[in-house]
C-alpha cells in the first residue's frame, strides 16, 4: 500500500512561511529544507493557494506567503487541501460473501471507519500552524 507525504511536506512548508513572520519564501529555499525537488514544493504551493492558505509575491524578493494568520489555519484545513478523502479505505476487492466474516465485515467497517473519521477531523481542526512552529521553535535548542 502507497502512502503520501504531501501532508508533512504541506505542514513543513507552512512551518517555514509562519517562522518567516511575513517575509516571502522562496519554493528553492522551501525545497532545501524539505530535501526535495522545487517543482515538488511549487504543486503542493499551488495546492495551499487554491485552498486560500497561501500566496504568492511576484516579482525581485518574491516568493510565497501565508494567506492568513497561522492561528487560523488547522492542520484540517492542510489535510484536506493536499490530500484526498477517505482516511480510511476498504479491501480493494470484496470480501468473500460466501464466508461469515466477509459479509459482515463491510458494514461494520464503514461504520467504525466513519466514527474514526469524525474523530481524526475534530483532532486535526484543533491543532493550528501557530501551534506547530511554536513546538518546532521549542525543540531549537533541544
Amino acid at each position: 500500500m502507497s502512502t503520501s507525504t504531501r501532508f508533512a511536506v504541506a505542514i513543513h512548508i507552512l512551518t517555514s512561511l509562519t517562522l518567516r513572520e511575513g517575509q516571502a519564501v522562496r519554493s528553492e529555499d522551501i525545497a532545501h529544507s524539505v530535501n526535495t525537488n522545487p517543482t515538488v514544493v511549487r504543486r503542493i504551493l499551488g495546492a495551499l493557494a487554491s485552498a486560500g492558505l497561501t500566496q504568492a509575491q511576484l516579482g525581485v524578493g518574491g516568493g510565497a506567503l501565508l494567506a492568513r494568520p497561522a492561528g487560523q489555519i488547522t492542520l484540517l484545513d492542510i489535510y484536506r487541501a493536499v490530500e484526498e478523502p477517505p482516511y480510511f479505505a476498504l479491501h480493494r476487492v470484496p470480501p468473500n460473501p460466501a464466508c461469515h466474516i466477509g459479509n459482515r465485515i463491510t458494514p461494520v467497517l464503514e461504520q467504525e471507519f466513519a466514527r474514526l473519521s469524525r474523530d481524526l477531523e475534530l483532532s486535526l481542526g484543533q491543532t493550528t500552524m501557530a501551534d506547530i512552529a511554536s513546538r518546532v521553535e521549542e525543540r531549537r535548542g533541544a
